[in-house]
């Protein structure tokens, strides 16, 4: 556990927690949506701070990352908690666990022992991954800090939905980032996920400012942001706002948590979708989960 970085004091003992944009304002003993990050006694609390839930070995192109360090592997991180409740989410075991007031799961893991951990397995990067990475920012953060300093890249797989504060923070240590764009509407963004478009958009143009390798992944939904209308306003918002040169991962979808009913991605739906982006001007485009 450990004082977070990013939150202001209000009346009355609440906080308000400015490392994601839900910017929660947290009563005393409550948690925020993430539900790793806490109220006591009118200071937040970063719950899962060296309490990992999973650390793997994996190929980086599984993060995706096809144009960055390609080849190589990566020592893969994750906390519980999630400031999404995306229903179909793949992660949803260790993403929803600690909702609402549950149980903080997972094992001691310091940064320190991240870093040397990396070292020993002979991974040139630690990634922050499986869950969202914004949501155990001094976690990361701290591990980022100690891989810069001894020539370990660091990445993001992340929905994009950090504040500026955030952004700011990490920007000088962060290397690479997988962004998630869900969708290009609010409404299914709202209804899906329980968040808004706009600041995610936002961040994907300053990352791209930054200088941050950037590749970004959509996750075809029959039914939910298959059109080909919505489909153009994503390759058309890569292509013109971040850059023809910025990969597009575009994923099949297969029915997981709350949308087990759900069609499977037809190959022909990716297939049209390859051919959206290509139209748009997007260099590359890739087929993912075939």
């Amino acid at each position: 556990m450990k004082e977070c970085y990013l939150f202001e004091k209000l009346n009355n003992m609440c906080v308000v927690c400015k490392t994601c944009s839900h910017r929660c304002i947290i009563p005393e003993n409550k948690r925020g949506i993430c539900a790793v990050r806490e109220n006591r006694q009118g200071k937040l609390f970063l719950l899962v701070y060296g309490k990992a839930i999973a650390a793997h070995i994996d190929p980086i192109e599984k993060k995706p990352l096809f144009h960055f360090m390609p080849g190589t592997f990566t020592y893969s991180v994750a906390t519980v908690g999630c400031n999404f409740s995306c229903k179909w989410c793949q992660n949803f075991e260790i993403s929803q666990q600690p909702k609402p007031n549950n149980e903080i799961l997972g094992f001691e893991l310091s940064p320190e022992q991240i870093v040397k951990n990396a070292q020993k397995e002979k991974c040139p990067s630690i990634s922050y991954t499986y869950t969202e990475p914004t949501i155990f920012l001094e976690y990361a953060l701290d591990t980022m800090k100690l891989a810069h300093n001894v020539g370990l890249k660091n990445i993001w797989v992340s929905n994009g939905y950090m504040t500026p504060e955030t952004l700011k923070m990490i920007t000088p240590y962060l290397d690479a980032i997988n962004v998630d764009l869900k969708s290009f509407s609010e409404k299914t963004y709202q209804k899906y996920c329980g968040v808004h478009l706009k600041p995610i958009l936002e961040n994907l143009k300053q990352i791209k400012n930054n200088k941050i390798h950037l590749e970004i992944t959509t996750l075809i939904i029959p039914g939910v942001n298959d059109s080909e209308k919505e489909l153009t306003q994503i390759a058309q918002f890569i292509a013109k706002k971040l850059g023809k040169d910025v990969p597009w991962h575009i994923s099949r979808f297969f029915p997981a948590y709350k949308m087990m009913d759900a069609e499977i991605t037809s190959i022909e739906t990716l297939n049209s979708a390859e051919k959206i982006g290509k139209n748009q001007g997007l260099k590359y485009v890739h087929k993912g989960n075939i």
